[in-house]
């Protein structure tokens, strides 16, 4: 299967076939010595359940102007990981503002965290600033996929800090989706990674989403 493919228990993932009926040992021995030596042929990494924290930014919603869409729809990815949502707070748009609520859902135990809002290049747009704010390096802004080619990824230590971008709203599968089974796996993701997102990664916006049994972002 294509690299990156979310699988659950159970499922194949990988399949070979000696061509002639019969094989010396020696010869599935040397391969598997070569697959060894060279980190395996096949890796599946076990998703870890992650203590999530949601900051939904914006004054429309903060003021209660306008209902919160983002919330259900990030807690639904979240819960359908295996993870569970432990905090989540609606935050004005304030870069001061964001920065503590991202420290105060650290120090609440959450060791993921997803932003919404103030994702674009807009001025008013201050999600980013307040994630610097709150200390975060390195910050990756920008993803070679569509839709989702505004998302942030950041780290403040070890604790990852993504920033949700607005299509999010509107289409089923984003960047986020390619993204947020490889953080819970435990690997980093950062420049080079979001870059290599580009092979594969435009969404060909099917009347009927079939993701993840699709080509939507996985690599050769």
């Amino acid at each position: 299967m294509h690299s990156h493919t979310l699988v659950k228990k159970g499922q194949r993932v990988a399949a070979t076939r000696a061509i002639p009926l019969v094989m010396k040992r020696a010869s599935v021995e040397r391969a598997a010595a070569i697959a060894r030596t060279n980190g395996w042929v096949v890796d599946v990494l076990p998703l870890q359940s992650a203590r999530v924290g949601l900051v939904i930014t914006g004054n429309e919603v903060y003021q209660g102007l306008i209902q919160d869409r983002f919330a259900p729809i990030l807690r639904a990815k979240v819960e359908a990981l295996g993870s569970e949502v432990a905090a989540m707070d609606q935050v004005p748009d304030s870069a001061e503002r964001i920065a503590a609520t991202i420290h105060k859902q650290m120090e609440q135990g959450c060791d993921l965290l997803l932003l919404t809002g103030g994702m674009s290049v807009d001025p008013d747009d201050v999600t980013r600033h307040g994630i610097r704010r709150a200390g975060a390096d390195p910050i990756h802004y920008g993803a070679a996929a569509l839709p989702g080619a505004m998302l942030l990824v950041a780290y403040i230590g070890d604790v990852p800090l993504l920033g949700v971008p607005g299509c999010a709203l509107h289409h089923p599968t984003t960047v986020l989706d390619l993204v947020l089974p490889r953080f819970l796996a435990g690997e980093t993701i950062g420049r080079r990674e979001l870059a290599f997102l580009g092979h594969g990664g435009l969404c060909q916006d099917c009347d009927r989403c079939t993701f993840p049994h699709c080509g939507f972002g996985k690599a050769l």
